[in-house]
C-alpha cells in the first residue's frame, strides 16, 4: 500500500478529533473503510499509531511525528498551489511572513520594501504575532519566514540573528521621571505599567526581570498595538516599555517622553528564522540572503 493523501488526511482528522468515528465523517468515508484505511497504514508502517480506548482515541508518538509530517506536506502543498496559480497573474512567488509588533515597527518595513522593489514579482504577505506564536507557525509549516526576539523555542526552526534593537522608556511629558534621561527597570516599578498584550516578548521579559528583583509587575492595561500604548501614556494611565524607534517616534507626536532604559537586558536581538531543511524554496533563501547575508551569527534552540 502506497501512502496517498486520503488515508493522510484521515490520520490528521482523527488526531485532531480524537475520534475514528468523528474523523472518518469529516473526510466523508464510512466508519468501516477508515478503520480499514488506518489498520493498513499501521501495518505499512508498523507502528500502533493509535490507542483504542473506551471514549474514543489517544494518538501515539508515532502518530505524533506522522501528524508533523502531514502538516509540512500540508503546507508544501498549498505553498505549491499557490505559487503555481500565480505564475498565470506573473506573480513568480509568495512569502508569507510572520514578524512580532517590534520588529514591525523598527526595522522590517525598510527591508521588505527593499525587498519588494528587487522582486517585484513575489508577493509578500505578513502577520502581526507573539514571538512565540511566530517560531510555532515557521515550524509547522504556515509562514515561510519569522522575525522574532529570542529565545529560539523550537528546534524546527533555524535561525540568524537579523537586526539589534533596544527597548526604551515612555512616560508622559510632566511625569516626574520625564526630566531624567534615563531610569533603571527598579525606577518603574513604582508605577502602573502599560504594556503589550500577554504572551508578547518583551511583556514577559518584564515580568521576568521584576520577580528577579522580588516584586511584581502593576501590568494595569495590556493591549495590541503601541500606538494605543503610546495615547494610554499620554493620558497618564501608566508608563511604558517598548522598542526605542517607535518610542521616539512617538515622543514627536504624543504629549511623552522617550527615555533611555539603563538596563542591560534592554540591548534585545530580533532573528530572522526558516523551518529547518536541507534546502529552502529559492524565493525563501533569497529573502534570508537579502536580510541576513553571510557571515551572520546561527541562534541555537534554548534546551
Amino acid at each position: 500500500m502506497r501512502l496517498d493523501l486520503t488515508t493522510l488526511n484521515l490520520v490528521l482528522a482523527i488526531e485532531q478529533t480524537r475520534s475514528i468515528t468523528a474523523g472518518a465523517a469529516r473526510e466523508h468515508l464510512a466508519l468501516a473503510a477508515a478503520s480499514k484505511r488506518v489498520s493498513d497504514l499501521e501495518a505499512r508502517l508498523g507502528v500502533q499509531l493509535f490507542e483504542r480506548r473506551a471514549r474514543g482515541v489517544e494518538p501515539t508518538e508515532a502518530c505524533r511525528a506522522l501528524v508533523r509530517h502531514i502538516r509540512s506536506l500540508h503546507a508544501s502543498l498549498h505553498a505549491l498551489e499557490s505559487e503555481v496559480v500565480e505564475f498565470a497573474r506573473g506573480i513568480k512567488g509568495h512569502l508569507r511572513i510572520a514578524a512580532n509588533s517590534g520588529a514591525i515597527a523598527e526595522c522590517l518595513p525598510a527591508d521588505l520594501a527593499a525587498f519588494s522593489q528587487a522582486h517585484p514579482q513575489i508577493r509578500i504577505s505578513l502577520e502581526d504575532q507573539t514571538s512565540a506564536e511566530v517560531q510555532a507557525a515557521v515550524a509547522e509549516g504556515r509562514a515561510d519566514i519569522g522575525v522574532f526576539t529570542p529565545p529560539l523555542l523550537d528546534n524546527r526552526v533555524q535561525a540568524w540573528v537579523y537586526a539589534q534593537s533596544r527597548l526604551a522608556v515612555l512616560v508622559p511629558r510632566d511625569h516626574g521621571l520625564a526630566r531624567q534621561p534615563s531610569v533603571s527597570f527598579s525606577d518603574l516599578l513604582d508605577y502602573d505599567l502599560i504594556g503589550l498584550h500577554a504572551g508578547a516578548s518583551a511583556q514577559q521579559l518584564m515580568r521576568e526581570q521584576a520577580l528577579s528583583r522580588g516584586r511584581t509587575l502593576n501590568a494595569r492595561l495590556q493591549v495590541r498595538g503601541f500606538d494605543a500604548i503610546a495615547q494610554l501614556v499620554e493620558a497618564g494611565l501608566g508608563v511604558a516599555v517598548l522598542p526605542s524607534v517607535p518610542a521616539e517616534r512617538f515622543s514627536r507626536v504624543f504629549a511623552v517622553s522617550h527615555l533611555v532604559l539603563d538596563e542591560a537586558w534592554a540591548a534585545r536581538d530580533y532573528c530572522l528564522g526558516v523551518q529547518r531543511q536541507e534546502r529552502l524554496p529559492t524565493v525563501v533563501q533569497r529573502f534570508v540572503d537579502a536580510l541576513c547575508p553571510l557571515p551572520n551569527i546561527p541562534v541555537e534552540s534554548q534546551p
